[in-house]
C-alpha cells in the first residue's frame, strides 16, 4: 500500500458513522416503536429549501412511502431509516470530519474524551477508503504490540473489513479487557500484510509526562488534549522550573489532537499574553485566539517534536510556537487536520460534529491537508524503535546543546 491520499476521517476508537440530519418531524420520532409514518412536513421545510425551487423535499417522503408499502423482506426499523437518511445528507458534504453520532456513539465519544476507554488504544480513520491507524496512543496496547501510525487494517480476527463502516469495524476491534484481537495490517512500503496480536485493555491516559535528560534538558510529552490536559500541564510546571532546565523538548508526536482550548492553554505558558495563538477562519469572518496571561517558560530554548501522527490541536500548538518564538520543529511533516468542529447535541441523545471553520497559524498558514513541515526532517524507522533508538529526539537535544 503506497502513496496514500491525505484525505482522512479522524476518529477515536468509538463507533462513528458519517451522518447527521436534523429535520425531525415529531411524528417520525414518536413512530420508532412501530406503525407507519405518513407525516406531512411541507410546512417545516428549512427556509433554504423553501426558497430554492429546484428542491422538492417531497421526494424523500415519496421514497419513504414506497419502501413502507413495498419492502417486505424484513421488518422496517424506522429509527435506522431516519439515521440512514441523515447519513446520506451529511455524506453529501464530502467532509470526513462532519459526522453524526447516534446516542450510543455519542456516549462512547464522551467517554473517550474524558480519557478512559476500553480497546487497543489507537486513533483510527479512513484514508483513501481504507481503515488506517492515525496514531497509537502512548503506552497503549496497540503501541506495545508494534502498531504504528499509517498502518492499514484489512482484517480483524481473519474477518475481511473491506466495505464495512467505521462503526462496524470498531465494534470488531473493541472487546473485553484481557481478550486478544488479531489485526491484519498493511504497512507503507511493504508488499505483504502482517498479523499483529493485541491484548485489549482499559486505556486510562495521563496526557502529560515529563523527565529530566542529560544536559539538564526537560523532556515534556503531551499525548492528547483532553478535558484536564491543561491542568495536568500546569501541575508539572513548578517541578520543571525547579530543575532550572537549559532547554525543553516538547514531544507532540502521535498526538492526534482533542480540545483546541487546551492547546491554547499550553501555548499561553510559552507565549506573551495577548499574542495570537491561532486564527479561526470561518470564511466570512476571522477570529483570533490569543495567549491568556500565564507565560511561565521565558528565555528557555524549546524544540518541538512532531510526526505524521501529530494532528489538529497538536498542530495548533506546534504552529503557534514556531510562528511566535521561532521554535524549531524536528521530525516529519504533521498530519494536516486544520478544520474546526463544533458539537451540537440533538434531543434523542445523538449529536452532530460539524465543521465550522479552518485553523490558521499566527502567520496565516493553513494547517489543513498540507500540515506543518519540520525545520529538520528526521526519520524514525521501525528498526530504530526495535533498537530503542530515537534519532528525532537526539536531533532535538543536539539543537539545544
Amino acid at each position: 500500500m503506497k502513496n496514500f491520499s491525505d484525505k482522512i476521517a479522524v476518529f477515536l476508537l468509538v463507533s462513528v458513522i458519517s451522518f447527521g440530519f436534523g429535520f425531525a418531524s415529531k411524528d417520525i420520532l414518536d413512530s420508532y416503536a412501530g406503525g407507519g409514518v405518513t407525516a406531512n412536513v411541507s410546512n417545516q421545510y428549512p427556509s433554504s429549501v423553501s426558497q430554492d425551487k429546484n428542491i422538492d423535499f417531497g421526494i424523500f417522503w415519496d421514497a419513504w412511502s414506497v419502501i413502507e408499502k413495498k419492502y417486505t423482506i424484513a421488518p422496517l426499523d424506522y429509527k435506522k431509516m431516519v439515521y440512514g437518511a441523515v447519513s446520506g445528507m451529511v455524506d453529501s458534504l464530502g467532509d470526513p470530519y462532519t459526522v453524526f453520532l447516534s446516542p450510543a456513539e455519542n456516549d462512547l465519544f464522551s467517554q473517550d474524551m474524558k480519557g478512559s476507554f476500553g480497546g487497543i488504544g489507537a486513533e483510527i480513520g479512513f484514508r483513501n477508503g481504507f481503515l488506517t491507524v492515525i496514531a497509537p496512543l502512548k503506552g497503549s496496547p496497540a503501541e506495545k504490540a508494534g502498531i504504528i501510525a499509517g498502518d492499514v487494517i484489512i482484517k480483524v480476527d481473519e474477518k475481511d473489513i473491506t466495505g464495512l463502516s467505521i462503526d462496524e469495524a470498531i465494534m470488531l476491534i473493541r472487546g473485553e479487557k484481557g481478550t486478544k484481537v488479531n489485526l491484519t495490517i498493511l504497512r507503507k512500503d511493504e508488499e505483504k500484510s502482517r498479523d499483529i496480536e493485541v491484548v485489549r485493555d482499559t486505556v486510562v491516559m495521563n496526557t502529560v509526562d515529563w523527565k529530566m535528560m542529560d544536559g539538564n534538558v526537560a523532556y515534556i510529552s503531551i499525548n492528547q488534549f483532553k478535558d484536564d490536559t491543561g491542568q495536568e500541564f500546569d501541575r508539572i510546571i513548578d517541578d520543571v522550573l525547579l530543575k532550572e532546565p537549559k532547554g525543553i523538548v516538547l514531544d507532540l508526536r502521535n498526538n492526534p489532537g482533542g480540545y483546541f482550548n487546551r492547546a491554547i492553554d499550553i501555548a499561553s505558558r510559552f507565549i506573551d499574553e495577548g499574542k495570537t495563538v491561532v486564527i479561526q477562519d470561518g470564511g466570512k469572518s476571522k477570529e483570533k485566539y490569543t495567549a491568556q496571561g500565564g507565560k511561565r517558560f521565558d528565555n528557555i530554548p524549546v524544540v518541538v517534536l512532531v510526526n505524521e501522527g501529530s494532528a489538529s490541536a497538536s498542530e495548533i500548538l506546534a504552529g503557534a510556537l514556531k510562528d511566535d518564538n521561532d521554535v524549531k520543529l524536528v521530525g516529519k511533516k504533521t498530519f494536516g487536520k486544520g478544520l474546526v468542529q463544533e458539537m451540537e447535541g440533538l434531543k434523542d441523545g445523538s449529536a452532530l460534529k460539524v465543521t465550522i471553520a479552518r485553523w490558521l497559524t499566527p502567520n496565516g498558514t493553513d494547517i489543513n491537508h498540507d500540515g506543518i513541515h519540520p525545520d529538520y526532517e528526521v526519520e524514525l524507522t521501525e528498526e530504530d524503535i526495535k533498537n530503542e533508538k530515537d534519532p528525532q529526539l537526539d536531533k532535538a537535544l543536539e539543537l539545544l546543546k
